[in-house]
């Protein structure tokens, strides 16, 4: 039986120097987001950074047998930095790792890509999205939700192969968190999108699992848990996982 780690922290980063750009896009109806880096170097805004200290910090403050022991990071730019934050701010010491099956969902020819845009320029894959779902939905040279769920089965398993035992905090995105719940509590298509629907993630929210104690059954004790940046009296931001944008 593989042995997951004690507890999992899940993070999601803190909010991107994108959202502006996104959001100006989306207000003046254009096609195409304005941003000139690769989704996967957009950096942190300055909340963003704020958010990603504050949640360093609630987390530090925890008993010591609570407190994550190791890192895991997407290796995009938002993400690598809001550990790196998070860990100066409260975890001093914890050793980083980068793990690329965490990235963000591939979105590719709809990269950048507004609601009008993708509408205007790949109105076959906005129908074929509405057909199958988002969750099955693959864009050609892109991802759906089920393939970053078979990068998320593959982490778990390394996760139990490297760090057994240990109480490590993932920090990634949107749509690699809500596939970890997916996999952790077995969940169907309709009950995770349920979740994604209901309640969105916000930035630099905290998720906690606690491994059952002989057992391979990881339980939830908080999803989306907003405490440490709003007590930090900082702004509380959620960014959607549509349209298609650096986030």
């Amino acid at each position: 039986m593989r042995e997951l780690p004690e507890v999992l922290f899940l993070v999601r980063h803190g909010e991107s120097a994108g959202n502006l750009a996104r959001d100006l896009a989306e207000r003046d109806g254009q096609e195409v987001i304005d941003i000139a880096e690769r989704d996967m170097d957009v950096p942190l805004s300055e909340l963003g950074e704020r958010q990603a200290a504050a949640v360093g910090r609630w987390l530090g403050e925890g008993p010591p047998h609570q407190r994550p022991d190791v890192v895991v990071a997407s290796p995009y730019v938002r993400a690598v930095r809001t550990a790196e934050i998070a860990v100066a701010a409260g975890l001093e010491g914890v050793a980083i790792h980068q793990d690329e099956r965490l990235r963000e969902r591939e979105f590719g020819i709809l990269d950048r890509l507004t609601r009008a845009g993708i509408l205007s320029r790949q109105p076959e894959q906005a129908e074929l999205r509405a057909r199958v779902g988002k969750f099955y939905h693959r864009p050609p040279s892109g991802e759906s939700w089920c393939d970053v769920g078979l990068r998320v089965r593959s982490f778990l398993d390394s996760l139990a192969a490297d760090h057994p035992g240990r109480r490590v905090m993932l920090v990634a995105h949107q749509v690699p968190i809500l596939m970890t719940r997916y996999v952790l509590e077995h969940l169907g298509e309709q009950e995770i999108l349920a979740v994604e629907k209901g309640e969105p993630l916000v930035n630099c929210s905290v998720g906690l699992y606690e491994r059952h104690p002989g057992t391979d059954a990881m339980v939830r004790h908080l999803w989306n848990h907003q405490a440490p940046v709003a007590e930090a009296g900082e702004q509380v931001t959620a960014e959607p996982a549509e349209p298609v944008a650096p986030r």
